[in-house]
């Protein structure tokens, strides 16, 4: 059989390789990890977790190790614009010939074995960061954690960010269940950083069965608001090995990702480094200088524009509260929605969160997401279940229904393109870089 050469035929190929999209389990990707010999991402791992926010965390755990002068490999998904996002070597994007190398050795060693397309993409990873000899490696978990492919690796300290409802198919029905899942990255005698304030009994239980160590926000460390800052405090900041010339509490900046929760997502990624402050040591310095130089394309990403033209990836009920938190404080101009979801999202959970802050909804299919791709009329048919008087219409995609939102407002209005990383996508795509 000829094999691919080309990135994207390689994509398409891995596509075909499970009959399954999404199949959750250690066993398979850890026999091919096994047969390609078992390559240690770095000596330094740490892996994210968590329903919402890990990306970011990963983002502000990258630019404070990276203001360190350590070198540093991210792996994360799904990507915006070039499957060559999920891999960064120090700040990069893995090279497309790079890629089809690390594919090609997969492809010899896995046999018979089937990998689903996430799989591909995790081994792949491992391997470039292991040739890449990184000080540390940072895993985004890509659904669950126990069973999702990137646990074959123990991290050194896990975080798990929020628990909200969300691929309910895979980690259960409620937030208990899904915590279980989610703690299945932790490690006994290794910290596990839980970044939410009201994490549900289930993560914590699961968590200390595993025998973490467990640090939780408002309880091991916790963020105190400032006028045009906060501080991040630590328990036993000052008598605890640290250096005593250093301050009980570390001040810094407001961030520049403006989401309510990013204070909370940096927090955690700050406890990590915390606790790994006898290996990497600590810089609070240069944490500060990462925390401001942290950008990430589709988080309440503002593209200028009149009206204003805002791109966010929220794609389920939790996410899409924070964003009416965040529309809540700014000013009250009319706000028009570009808006679609995949069709295992709670659209009329989404639909619930924003409810009338939403003026105008300009709904349109996901066309690129295979089975999971919905027409624009079945999107709009679940968000009237809870918006029943709500303003809609159908358009034939994102870049469409962004035009009409544009022509029916005001310069002094407001577009809102969100529902998945599919329609960020699409509306960053056609923007001047």
């Amino acid at each position: 059989m000829n094999l691919p050469d080309k990135l994207e035929d390689w994509l398409d190929y891995q596509q075909r390789q499970h009959i399954q999209p999404i199949a959750l389990g250690l066993q398979r990707v850890r026999d091919v990890w096994r047969a390609l010999g078992a390559p240690c991402p770095a000596d330094c791992v740490i892996s994210v977790g968590g329903t919402n926010g890990k990306g970011s965390t990963v983002a502000f755990l990258e630019a404070m190790l990276r203001a360190r002068g350590l070198r540093v490999g991210a792996y994360t998904s799904p990507h915006l614009l070039r499957y060559n996002e999920r891999v960064r070597i120090d700040a990069h994007d893995a090279e497309n010939t790079a890629l089809c190398a690390a594919f090609m050795r997969i492809e010899q060693a896995r046999g018979a074995t089937p990998l689903t397309y996430f799989e591909y993409g995790t081994l792949a990873a491992l391997l470039l960061f292991a040739d890449a000899r990184l000080d540390v490696v940072l895993l985004e978990v890509g659904l669950g954690g126990r069973l999702d492919a990137v646990n074959i690796i123990d991290a050194d300290v896990a975080i798990v960010t929020t628990i909200g409802i969300d691929h309910t198919e895979y980690l259960g029905p409620d937030r208990d269940s899904i915590g279980r899942e989610k703690a299945g990255i932790a490690r006994a005698g290794r910290p596990l950083i839980i970044g939410a304030l009201d994490p549900p009994p289930g993560l914590l239980d699961s968590a200390r069965a595993n025998g973490a160590s467990v640090l939780r926000l408002g309880v091991d460390f916790s963020v105190v608001p400032q006028i045009d800052a906060w501080c991040w405090q630590a328990r036993q900041m000052a008598n605890d090995g640290f250096d005593k010339a250093q301050p009980a509490s570390v001040q810094f900046a407001d961030l520049s990702l403006r989401a309510p929760h990013q204070i909370d997502n940096a927090a955690a990624a700050l406890a990590a480094l915390w606790a790994l402050r006898t290996r990497l040591g600590w810089d609070a310095v240069a944490c500060a200088r990462g925390l401001q130089a942290t950008r990430l394309r589709g988080r309440l990403q503002s593209c200028g524009g009149q009206p204003e033209l805002i791109v966010d990836v929220a794609h389920n009920p939790q996410a899409a509260s924070e964003l009416a938190l965040w529309l809540d404080a700014q000013p009250r101009v009319p706000t028009h929605a570009v808006f679609s979801a995949l069709a295992d999202k709670d659209i009329a959970g989404i639909g619930a969160a924003l409810g009338a802050r939403i003026a105008h909804w300009h709904v349109c299919a996901i066309s690129d997401a295979g089975a999971r791709g919905l027409d624009a009329a079945s999107v709009a048919a679940r968000l009237r279940v809870v918006l029943p008087q709500a303003a809609i219409s159908l358009h034939v995609d994102a870049h469409a229904a962004l035009a009409a939102a544009r022509a029916a407002l005001p310069a002094s209005g407001r577009v809102l393109a969100f529902g998945s990383f599919h329609i960020a996508g699409a509306v960053l795509d056609r923007l001047p870089s």
